[in-house]
């Protein structure tokens, strides 16, 4: 038995770290992927779309195949999804190629997320808000190196052949076959549940706690993902950064980020995962507005912004295991199903954000002014995602039932 629980945090956190990886090295690719195949913005932004269409159809129905096929199963099958796409990717020659296998990818890594929330609910059923915030502090690693070696693969010869974007992809995604050796020896922790204890997605949905819980990941995994996606824009555009000062700080988010969910783990079991959403996303918009007001000297206050948004999503993600353990599979797909469809709302209203300000603003200072809105902007999902956790902490009193 001791040695199936290592095979299962294996799968986990290796999982974890591959995931990071496939989900973050598209950065260096993109440039000469878009040159390779003379793509202009509006492809490119199509080829990125899939991420988030192919990730809300694997929410719909992995939850499903897991109980119908065992996590085991499923597990397996998303790591060899994942592996499988790295050869589409390697194998297109054409764009619509490409984006069949970009599909396929993040399909594959829906799944991916999706199982392994399950598994983690399953498994961590003591110190839970530590043990959540330490597998996705292995995500939080392998996402400030995946860049740095998607860099390095793509510039490698092998043989007289230069790897370029296509081996590169090949090489990151083989790696999802290494968590899927611990996930095939070992013995997953399965359901009992009793079918008069099985609840529905519809059921579930009457519980106001778990709008609650929808709202408070929403706002807060808007205001994580958007940094990835802006900060670099707004340093470069709003205070006249080179590309690479804005890059150091992103990286520099990204280091705040990845330890805050090692160090802050044990933090959310102590103080009870309400209060720690409280706490942290306050503190986090606190942060970001304080930077913004102090203009370009605050910008290290963005990066460190980080620190306090980091634990929310795997907060949320215990918070969910303890609260519905019977119906944790479901629960997660509900949730995680109807925040994917806020975080591809939540870019599109900071563009109109800034294209907005800008224009009002006009010449001279509009850009910055209108950045700087944006960035506003990602600082108040921060603060409703607090504000959310506050308004269910007060309603979990009330029933004491505090988490």
């Amino acid at each position: 038995m001791k040695r199936n629980h290592y095979y299962m945090l294996a799968t986990v956190f290796v999982g974890f770290l591959v995931f990071g990886f496939s989900e973050n090295v598209k950065g260096p690719a993109m440039p000469r992927i878009q040159a390779d195949f003379e793509l202009d913005a509006f492809q490119v932004g199509t080829l990125l779309s899939f991420n988030s269409i192919a990730y809300l159809l694997a929410c719909t129905f992995t939850a499903q195949l897991t109980r119908k096929f065992g996590i085991k199963a499923i597990s397996v099958a998303s790591f060899g999804f994942m592996a499988l796409s790295g050869v589409f990717i390697y194998l297109s020659a054409t764009y619509t190629g490409l984006a069949g296998a970009y599909f396929f990818m993040y399909v594959g890594n829906g799944m991916l997320e999706i199982v392994l929330a399950i598994l983690s609910a399953r498994l961590f059923v003591k110190n839970t808000g530590m043990m959540m915030n330490l597998a996705h502090f292995f995500y939080g690693l392998s996402s400030i190196v995946a860049p740095m070696l998607a860099s390095g693969l793509m510039n490698l010869t092998v043989g007289g052949v230069t790897l370029d974007w296509r081996g590169m992809y090949a090489a990151v995604m083989l790696l999802s076959l290494l968590p899927m050796i611990p996930a095939l020896m070992g013995r997953f922790p399965e359901e009992d549940v009793q079918p008069e204890h099985r609840l529905s997605i519809r059921m579930l949905a009457r519980d106001p706690v778990l709008w609650l819980i929808v709202l408070i990941l929403s706002f807060g995994v808007v205001a994580e993902m958007s940094v990835g996606g802006w900060l670099v824009n707004f340093l470069e555009k709003a205070y006249n950064w080179t590309n690479a000062d804005a890059s150091q700080m992103l990286s520099i988010f990204f280091l705040f980020f990845t330890f805050s969910r090692l160090f802050l783990g044990p933090v959310t079991d102590r103080i009870g995962f309400t209060m720690s959403l409280i706490v942290f996303g306050a503190f986090s918009a606190a942060l970001t507005f304080i930077g913004i007001t102090a203009g370009e000297p605050g910008a290290i206050l963005l990066a460190a912004a980080g620190i306090g948004i980091a634990p929310v999503y795997p907060t949320v993600m215990a918070m969910i295991a303890r609260r519905y353990r019977e119906n944790s599979d479901t629960a997660i797909t509900f949730v995680v199903t109807i925040m994917g469809i806020f975080t591809v709302l939540g870019n599109v209203v900071i563009g109109a954000i800034i294209t907005a300000v800008t224009k009002y603003a006009g010449a001279g200072m509009g850009i910055a002014r209108g950045m700087q809105a944006g960035y506003l902007f990602i600082g108040a999902c921060a603060l409703l995602s607090a504000l959310f956790s506050l308004v269910l902490y007060v309603y979990l009193r009330k029933q004491k039932e505090v988490i």
